[in-house]
């Protein structure tokens, strides 16, 4: 029997390697593109460049490679980026997506389709995030996401294609750009730790709580997800614990030999920033049987252990 062939747009990204792995250990034929080709692409991933918002180029694509499967992982996925850069969060975000399901429709297949959403989306909440939450996001990226899951709604009720939809929680690793903040305080502490002597920390508000999850976790949602049969259903995807920054930091910097001094940046701080996230992920549990198998402060260490290990 073939095997399946599964289209990862945005494949170059920080997600994208793991997501390939999570495909190819299951099974799967992987197909990627991006705008310009990763460093870490092997001969297992056919790959085509491509630029997800020119329809041309995304609708040539896909009537070649004929996917049974389509995740897309491009996107402006930072927050702080997106108060920067709105009109481009849009255009990826939001045009993007609407020229797969264009092309999908167009070219007459069946393929499946994934789009990624996120917890920014939702109001705020002192309390863990379920589905039922009120969608209300206060930045340009998560009204993104909103419109996007809006449009996947549309085509699902009015051309019955098979759009699923997750709203993933914040999630790191191995490969995350250090513009984020574990990984960029992952690298400071490491790189105070390698000079041998006392050093500074620049960092942003430390006062919020963030439920972060391990990438390889996320993936592993993602491909049940996209797996199962039902699409109308959006599904919630975190680790269910909620940490203070301030307590992530203090471990990453435990991992340092080195005494470090704490600054806060304000050129790091958001204009709004949500002050607590935490995530309900009960009914992916229920129904799927996904539940998270890495413990946050391993991640961590592997991440401050990576950028150790690096030489200058």
């Amino acid at each position: 029997m073939d095997k399946k062939r599964v289209l990862i747009f945005g494949i170059g990204g920080f997600v994208g390697q793991y997501l390939t792995k999570e495909f190819q250990n299951h099974g799967y034929e992987v197909y990627g593109t991006d705008i310009r080709e990763p460093a870490w692409l092997t001969d297992t991933v056919s790959y085509r460049s491509a630029d997800l918002i020119n329809s041309a180029d995304v609708s040539s694509l896909i009537a070649d490679i004929r996917p049974d499967m389509i995740v897309n992982l491009a996107a402006i996925s930072s927050v702080g980026q997106s108060w920067k850069i709105p009109e481009t969060t849009f255009s990826v975000n939001v045009v993007g997506p609407l020229n797969i399901l264009q092309a999908v429709r167009n070219n007459d297949l069946q393929t499946r389709v994934m789009f990624i959403g996120s917890s920014e989306e939702y109001e705020e909440s002192d309390r863990p995030i379920s589905e039922e939450t009120k969608l209300n996001a206060n930045n340009p990226y998560g009204i993104s996401k909103m419109t996007q899951e809006r449009l996947a709604e549309l085509y699902r009720n009015e051309y019955g294609m098979k759009i699923y939809c997750v709203r993933a929680f914040n999630h790191t690793g191995v490969g995350q750009r250090d513009s984020f903040v574990l990984p960029s305080w992952c690298k400071q502490a490491a790189e105070i730790d390698k000079s041998g002597k006392p050093g500074e920390m620049l960092v942003g508000n430390l006062a919020v709580e963030r439920d972060f999850s391990d990438v390889r976790d996320i993936v592993r949602a993602y491909r049940m997800v996209i797996e199962s049969e039902d699409s109308s259903i959006i599904y919630n995807v975190g680790s269910g614990k909620s940490y203070a920054l301030r307590e992530m930091l203090d471990h990453i910097i435990s991992l340092s030999s080195q005494p470090i001094t704490v600054k806060v940046d304000q050129s790091r701080i958001r204009p709004t920033d949500t002050l607590r996230i935490c995530c309900d992920h009960s009914l992916i549990t229920e129904k799927l049987g996904w539940k998270p198998e890495h413990e946050l402060f391993d991640t961590l260490k592997e991440i401050f252990d990576y950028y150790r290990n690096q030489s200058n």
